[in-house]
């Protein structure tokens, strides 16, 4: 999808909001305080049967260099640059202030294609910053309210004007990205990652945590494999999440996780104790998070470079990852250092070793010859003086891999024993890193008499 349309406009114009609006979901974050998006997003949008990229901008704002929201500007006028189309947001009921008036001479320089939109135009209250708009010398705004989709036809004109004359329109069944997403504490250097990974400044960092408020989508391709890859905001325990946009934040993050294949779990190496440390409790909070969703996960322990007794803190390292995560028994942990780019490719490596992992489809054959090999290695309990039979086991799905066990009677068959074929099936089919879903069912083999 080649046509982007961007929105931008100063902070609390409602430029989430109408981004929210064009993709037909809630991916970016909505509040009444200024200065929620710092990033530019982009999503697939669609309006009146058009398709293009819609890309939500930080909200434009002077600032002294070297500043996060200087590094917010840079990102909206990157975004700027990269668009096909721009809608410049004004807030109505506000009236046209002098920082839009700033911005208007920076949209002009631009040479974009652009449209004026006055939002918040619902009811009488926005009818004098509609006039006011005139004054931009941008051409007639556009009045919508994008909170109640008022206006959103005379806005499809707008875009559908700009839009190429010719558009395939055809979409794939299926989405062949791999989603990626980044999740871990705040301040461990996901965003570092993310900007290492692409090749330039493509999302913001800092020295102070909570740089990164919401989940960034970024279009990305890697040795030929087209990827979404996901930053997200830090996770940080529940009672720690005080803030209303922390908040936001930490549900946004765990939809990033629900909509990703694979998840990269940052660490901070530098945090371990070489003798008696082991992972942050909120780590293994999250990389259990990402298991319980049923996702392939990698571990990425980074500032390596900063690291002394290196053997000592690895131990330590695969010690709790082996002792926490018994649903995903060798979850691949890789030393990186995201600052300078050492450890990546073999992160990237790992990543596309378990999305393999987690896409694989097994042979029936080859697991019920797997499945009688363990039954004569160690055979089902006896349960109310009647052994337990295990007559046949199939793959019902993957993503994560998924299987079907017919048992004699499956509510007796205990967990020590259900472990036990786990992990056989990711010993034996090379199933380390991702979650196994071992579903029982009661009955016999439901092909014996095909």
């Amino acid at each position: 999808m080649s046509y982007t349309v961007a929105i931008v406009g100063r902070p609390n114009v409602g430029k989430s909001t109408l981004y929210n609006r064009l993709v037909g979901k809630r991916e970016a974050l909505v509040d009444d305080a200024p200065g929620l998006t710092r990033d530019r997003r982009e999503g697939e949008a669609s309006l009146g049967g058009l398709a293009f990229m819609a890309i939500d901008t930080a909200g434009l704002e002077e600032a002294d260099p070297d500043t996060v929201e200087a590094k917010m500007l840079a990102q909206s006028e990157r975004a700027i640059a990269d668009a096909d189309l721009v809608l410049f947001l004004i807030d109505a009921r506000a009236g046209v202030t002098p920082l839009d008036r700033h911005f208007a001479a920076l949209m002009r320089r631009s040479g974009r294609p652009l449209a004026v939109i006055a939002n918040k135009c619902e009811g009488k209250g926005g009818e004098a910053g509609l006039l006011e708009a005139f004054d931009l010398g941008l051409g007639e705004a556009i009045p919508v309210s994008a909170h109640h989709g008022e206006g959103i036809s005379d806005l499809y004109d707008v875009i559908a004007a700009h839009a190429p004359s010719e558009e395939d329109g055809a979409e794939e069944d299926a989405d062949p990205r791999l989603r990626l997403a980044i999740v871990g504490r705040p301040n461990v250097g996901k965003s570092t990652l993310v900007n290492r990974l692409v090749g330039e400044e493509r999302v913001i960092t800092g020295p102070e945590p909570g740089v990164t408020r919401d989940a960034i989508s970024i279009d990305w391709e890697y040795e030929g494999r087209a990827i979404a890859l996901f930053d997200t905001a830090g996770l940080r325990r529940r009672a720690r999440i005080d803030d209303r946009m922390e908040k936001l934040s930490a549900s946004d993050a765990i939809r990033a996780v629900r909509f990703a294949h694979t998840v990269i779990l940052m660490i901070d190496a530098t945090e371990i104790e070489p003798n008696t440390g082991s992972l942050h409790k909120q780590d293994l909070i999250i990389a259990g998070r990402v298991i319980d969703e049923g996702r392939a996960l990698v571990v990425a322990a980074n500032k390596w470079d900063a690291v002394e007794d290196r053997a000592r803190v690895r131990a330590r390292i695969e010690e709790s990852l082996e002792d926490s995560l018994g649903q995903a028994r060798g979850v691949p942990m890789v030393l990186i250092t995201a600052l300078d780019g050492t450890g990546v490719a073999k992160l990237m490596a790992a990543v596309l070793t378990v999305d393999e992992r987690w896409n694989r489809r097994l042979p029936t054959a080859a697991l019920n010859r797997w499945l009688a090999d363990m039954i004569e290695r160690h055979p089902p309990p006896i349960a109310k003086g009647r052994r337990l039979r295990l007559r046949y086991v199939t793959q019902v799905n993957t993503r994560p891999p998924s299987f079907a066990l017919f048992v004699s009677r499956p509510v007796e068959l205990p967990g020590a024993y259900r472990r036990y074929l786990v992990n056989g099936l990711r010993e034996a089919f090379g199933l380390d890193g991702v979650p196994i879903r071992l579903m029982m069912r009661k009955g016999k083999n439901p092909y014996a008499d095909q």
